[in-house]
């Protein structure tokens, strides 16, 4: 109780700062329990002060962590737009990169997917990588190995596009039953998709979305800013064109 006294005490001494009375000599200053008196009766008789000042700190940190975002983007340019371990689609040499963070059990991944692949085909300045981000457990894990080995055979975009399209629960019986559906050969694939570089790359995609503030799925980084959530393609579009106009 008295550290919250203690934390209102305080916000509301930064809201009541500019009304204070500014004394000249430090032996005409009040003492510090008649000063928390003053500030207590004040804010008791004007209590939106501390809305006002929580409100002002909340959209200071909301700025700040802005900041401190761009500068993480700008820091890992390298990481984020151009990891081999990545997969690619889109124009490979387009002006504006659209980066998403997804998880293939995520049903809002699922819900964005479609949007992704027509901004695509209505946009040919638009390249897309994929950071595979499992944070849904062990079969996540699993989907997202085994669309990285995909790449091994040359049908990560059809498999990628199948398992977000799939409205089975996914099982790891059923992501390999996917790729038989596109045309993997599953067997190779259960041999690929083991290989150490694709829990290496998923480690640095789950550092990355660490670094990004991106805890959730889906997560898109595009131009300098970070966007959470199942975006709409009228949204994707605006978002390139946004990021497009500041190149």
């Amino acid at each position: 109780m008295r550290t919250h006294v203690a934390l209102v005490l305080t916000v509301g001494l930064l809201a009541f700062a500019p009304i204070l009375p500014a004394w000249a000599e430090p032996s005409s200053a009040p003492g510090q329990p008649v000063l928390d008196q003053v500030i207590e009766q004040y804010i008791r008789s004007h209590p939106e002060v501390i809305e006002q000042a929580l409100q002002s700190l909340e959209v200071k940190r909301q700025r700040d962590g802005k900041l401190r975002v761009r500068q993480v983007i700008a820091t890992h340019q390298e990481e984020l737009l151009r990891d081999p371990a990545s997969p690619v689609s889109g124009n490979l040499n387009g002006d504006v990169t659209v980066i998403e963070f997804f998880d293939y059990r995520c049903g809002y991944c699922k819900r964005v997917a479609n949007a992704v692949t027509q901004l695509q085909k209505d946009d040919p300045g638009v390249r897309v990588v994929y950071k595979d981000f499992p944070i849904l457990g062990e079969v996540s894990v699993f989907g997202a190995r085994a669309a990285l080995a995909a790449r091994e055979q040359g049908k990560h975009q059809a498999f990628h596009e199948a398992m977000l399209a799939s409205e089975i629960e996914l099982t790891k019986e059923e992501v390999l039953a996917i790729a038989k559906r596109v045309g993997l050969d599953v067997k190779k694939l259960e041999v690929d998709l083991n290989a150490p570089g694709w829990e290496s790359a998923i480690d640095r995609n789950h550092t990355l979305a660490n670094l990004l503030d991106i805890s959730g799925t889906p997560g898109f980084v595009i131009g300098s800013e970070v966007y959470l959530g199942a975006l709409e393609l009228a949204g994707l579009k605006a978002l390139v064109a946004k990021a497009r106009t500041k190149r």
